[in-house]
């Protein structure tokens, strides 16, 4: 049987301490999930993905057609680039992530989607800094100038509570109309967030896109035996 409690890896890297650990919750029947820490803040754990799930789902099924190229800025435990996957639509997944220990987790199968992602061979797991890649123009980079029918975004807390200052910029209109250009006529950009949509955000990214909306993804958390609630944002590119 597991132990009660494992700490998989921890390293320093340039945004603070991060921490996998994997522990058995008794008052779940032995249930076993995973943990992400950065610093003191909790990242992601595997007993809460609904919302990052439904991020690929909802956002994905808004388009049409097949051949998709798909990018995902932050990998997390690959729930959200897993969910991707599970469209056979997708041609080719990018996913960024800026921290490489997360990459080398799911490599080395230390975490659920470790094994789906890298034997996928659509699905190419890139590291480098997603908000610095926006600003220079490209995603992908196999190929600088490629162009997306969609963009998953789930790295900030929200679009006003940012993992870094230096991510905040993105989150404007000028941000948002860089990133716009990286999308196909017709394409999706959909965004996680830790809280429910916000009226404000939807009303910049209306000022950028032809049209947005909010959505709030509820979900059981038997932690504390109720519903606690994401958001994810959801915006359209003109189709020509």
């Amino acid at each position: 049987m597991n132990p009660l409690f494992e700490e998989l890896d921890f390293r320093n890297t340039p945004m603070g301490e991060l921490v996998l650990r994997r522990r058995r919750v008794m008052a779940l029947k032995g249930k076993i999930i995973y943990e992400v820490k950065l610093n003191d803040e909790y990242l992601m754990s595997s007993l809460f993905y609904a919302a990052e799930t439904a991020l690929a789902e909802t956002g994905l099924a808004k388009l049409s057609g097949s051949g998709w190229n798909v990018a995902v800025g932050g990998l997390g435990l690959g729930y959200t680039a897993a969910a991707a996957l599970e469209f056979e639509q997708v041609r080719r997944l990018v996913v960024i992530e800026a921290l490489a220990p997360v990459i080398d987790w799911h490599q080395k199968n230390l975490v659920p989607n470790g094994a789906v992602l890298c034997h996928d061979p659509r699905c190419q797991l890139v590291h480098g800094d997603f908000f610095a890649l926006c600003r220079a123009g490209a995603l992908d980079p196999d190929a600088p100038e490629r162009r997306f029918d969609a963009i998953l975004l789930d790295i900030d807390h929200t679009p006003e509570n940012w993992l870094d200052a230096g991510h905040g910029e993105f989150y404007t209109a000028a941000g948002l109309n860089r990133l716009q250009s990286l999308l196909n006529p017709g394409g999706v950009f959909a965004l996680w967030s830790n809280d429910a949509p916000h009226d404000a955000f939807i009303q910049t990214l209306s000022a950028v896109f032809d049209r947005a909306e909010g959505r709030t993804i509820c979900f059981d958390n038997p932690l504390q035996q109720t519903v606690s609630e994401n958001g994810i944002y959801l915006a359209h590119r003109r189709t020509a």
